[in-house]
């Protein structure tokens, strides 16, 4: 079963490669810092749109939970896209995420209600609340990003960065190729553009 690791010595926060940058904790601003990121990723890894949904989930968690959108705090972020893989590093300056144990064990509750399609016990499982979500956010956003970071979602000792890696397929690098293939023109020599 997926869990949320927790470990400042991971791979995953190596920074070799990655590009650097930092934003103030305005909330206002998670859309643009977001597209700031993501419109350096190529076409075929956004997914519908799907990297960028979860890369502003990861900057809104450090900006709204960990820095309280406070606009003196920095947020640092690490990032790269490729054809192969998306990685990011999200750091924020506050006191780090310290429930990751109880929401791993949530988690684990709320798939094996999903597993035993009991689904009368699994209403109990919604939403994950700690002493800092509010009426408005009940900690779903880690549901999906333990799904779709396939290739690794952690967090550091301190519990105030996250590193997640996401690998796309090969194959479907290559459905992609397909996909823009054009057959021949018949009243052409050429090929079709």
């Amino acid at each position: 079963m997926k869990e949320i690791e927790v470990n400042g010595a991971s791979p995953l926060f190596n920074t070799d490669g990655l590009q650097y940058r930092e934003f103030s904790s305005d909330f206002a601003k998670i859309r643009y810092y977001t597209l700031l990121l993501v419109s350096s990723a190529p076409s075929r890894i956004k997914e519908a749109n799907l990297l960028e949904q979860q890369v502003s989930e990861l900057i809104k968690n450090g900006i709204a939970h960990g820095n309280k959108k406070d606009p003196r705090k920095i947020l640092k972020v690490w990032y790269s896209f490729s054809r192969e893989s998306a990685r990011i590093i999200v750091e924020d300056q506050g006191e780090g995420f310290q429930e990751i144990k109880e929401w791993n064990e949530f988690n684990k509750r709320r798939l094996e209600c999903l597993q035993k399609q009991n689904f009368e016990k699994l209403i109990e499982y919604i939403s994950f609340r700690s002493h800092d979500n509010d009426e408005k956010d009940g900690g779903n956003a880690l549901f999906a990003a333990l799904e779709y970071w396939n290739g690794g979602l952690v967090f550091n000792d301190k519990k105030n960065a996250v590193a997640a890696k996401k690998i796309f397929s090969t194959t479907t690098a290559l459905q992609e190729e397909l996909n823009h293939f054009q057959p021949w023109d018949i009243d052409s020599d050429k090929p079709a553009r």
